[in-house]
């Protein structure tokens, strides 16, 4: 075979095969969009079967739906029918009424205007009575009773009198009567006890061994915590306690406090010792600010000012003839309760003022005057009612009494001091010796501070080194005994200490 018979038969092969692959695609392609057209038609069907189905479910929902809207529709109309009735008849009922009270009303004219012309039928003959009678006795309705009321008082004049007397005398008795009841009844309403306060203070301590820490050596830690606190440390041999004397309850508790302070810690010695008072007198002011607001809160009186408050505190720690000056406040204020309560007073204007009447007994060693004017001056100060003022101001008639709550702050103040054990006035007239020993010495230039201790016996004077030299010491301990000679009355004799000391502190970093 040649080489171009041989081309010829490929070339007619590939034409062939050509044309045979060319049929066979058409043929695939034929078969291929049949079955495409046949899974269109499938899903048509079952798309128009399954929108049947949701078509027929959402027909019979919404014929539920239908009907119960229809029943809900009957139920309403129902009720609304119901409701009409019952509106109806109410109407048909208020509307008799309404007929019924116009003609009670009607009635009720009618007798009123009867009423009224019998009134005037009465009155008439009333006074033409009594010009008939004028003209039979010649007197007029006013001279007539004169004339009667003469005659009568001439002919009973001594039973008269007797009555007089009799009445003045039995409604003397019966005030006297029901003021004593309504006193007692007060006083059994407040029935608390009372304690008198004393000069000395007792620190339990673990062991006797403690003593000589609080002791120190040569008695330096002692006299640091008396000169810090203003007390006498008393270290007997009383097993387990420790004394504080002082005539000042202020000065006992911060000097308590310190030293249970320094007990506890372990470190007593003169530098820490100051920082126990300093921290002492701390919690001393908390105290004091505690106390004021449960003394008012106990009485009853929530807008007190906060630092009326805490001048109110500071009574916890003053006393009055050995009774506690806060302890008397609040009973003065719970009887004076009582008794405006029963005779018609005003019981928040007196209660205030009868728990502040001593309030200026907190700064009258400050301040110069008697305590009932220092107290003025307080509550004026902080904007108190007048009311007020005027009800604690006449407790001691130093000012006239203008209200009768100022009258009941008077008497409770008197009941309060009065009771049996209430007061001690030897107590009162010590402490007041013990308050004009130190207000002498403090008076001399140079003086820094000054306590009396041991009963009033002894003055402890502490000087300012800078400004005073050992002469000047001596001088100033001479000058102070020459001056409470002349100015106090005391038994015995009192030993003037004048300390004079220099301390130098320095920090090494």
């Amino acid at each position: 075979m040649s080489l171009l018979t041989l081309l010829g038969v490929v070339i007619a092969s590939v034409a062939i095969g050509a044309v045979l692959g060319y049929f066979l695609r058409h043929l695939i392609v034929l078969q291929r969009k049949s079955s495409i057209e046949l899974k269109i038609k499938q899903l048509l069907i079952d798309a128009k079967a399954k929108a049947q189905s949701t078509l027929e479910e959402a027909s019979k929902k919404s014929e539920i739906l239908i009907e119960k809207a229809k029943e809900e529709e009957r139920s309403t109309i129902s009720q609304a029918r119901k409701l009409e009735e019952r509106i109806a008849h109410k109407e048909e009922l208020l509307e008799k009424r309404r007929v019924e009270t116009e003609k009670d009303s009607k009635k009720i004219e009618n007798k009123t205007e009867e009423i009224k012309r019998i009134q005037e039928q009465l009155k008439f003959l009333d006074e033409k009575k009594r010009k008939e009678l004028e003209k039979v006795a010649n007197l007029s309705e006013k001279e007539a009773r004169e004339e009667l009321f003469e005659e009568i008082e001439k002919k009973y004049e001594k039973d008269i009198l007797l009555r007089i007397n009799k009445m003045e005398t039995r409604g003397s008795e019966e005030i006297e009567r029901k003021a004593r009841e309504l006193l007692v009844s007060s006083i059994q309403r407040l029935a608390s006890s009372t304690a008198s306060d004393i000069t000395t203070t007792t620190v339990t301590i673990a062991s006797d061994d403690l003593k000589g820490k609080i002791i120190g050596k040569e008695g330096r830690n002692i006299r640091a915590l008396e000169r810090a606190a203003g007390v006498e440390i008393i270290v007997d041999d009383t097993p387990g306690s420790v004394v504080i004397s002082s005539f000042d309850p202020l000065r006992r508790q911060v000097a308590k406090i310190a030293l249970e302070n320094l007990i506890l810690d372990g470190r007593i010695q003169p530098a820490r010792i100051e920082e126990m008072v300093v921290k002492a007198k701390t919690e001393v002011e908390k105290m004091v600010k505690s106390k004021g607001e449960t003394a008012a809160y106990e009485v009853g009186i929530f807008d007190l000012d906060p630092r009326l408050q805490v001048l109110l505190g500071r009574l916890y720690f003053r006393v009055s003839y050995g009774q506690s000056v806060l302890q008397h406040s609040v009973e003065t204020a719970h009887l004076a309760s009582m008794i405006a309560s029963e005779i018609g007073a005003d019981v928040a204007v007196t209660k205030k003022a009868a728990l502040l009447h001593d309030i200026g007994k907190a700064v009258d060693h400050e301040i110069q005057g008697t305590h009932v004017e220092i107290g003025r001056r307080i509550l004026q100060k902080f904007k108190m009612e007048e009311s007020v003022i005027h009800a604690m101001e006449s407790h001691h008639e130093e000012y006239p009494y203008t209200t009768l709550e100022s009258v009941i702050v008077q008497t409770a103040d008197a009941i309060s001091a009065s009771r049996p054990g209430a007061r001690r006035d030897t107590l009162e007239r010590y402490l007041r010796r013990l308050e004009e020993l130190e207000n002498i010495s403090n008076s001399f230039e140079g003086v820094e501070k000054s306590y009396a201790i041991q009963a009033g016996r002894e003055l402890r004077v502490f000087v300012t080194p800078e400004k005073v030299s050992d002469l000047e010491a001596k001088k100033i301990a001479r000058n102070i005994a020459k001056k409470i000679e002349e100015d106090i009355k005391y038994p015995g004799e009192i030993k003037v200490n004048v300390i004079r000391e220099s301390r130098v502190i320095e920090y090494a970093r």
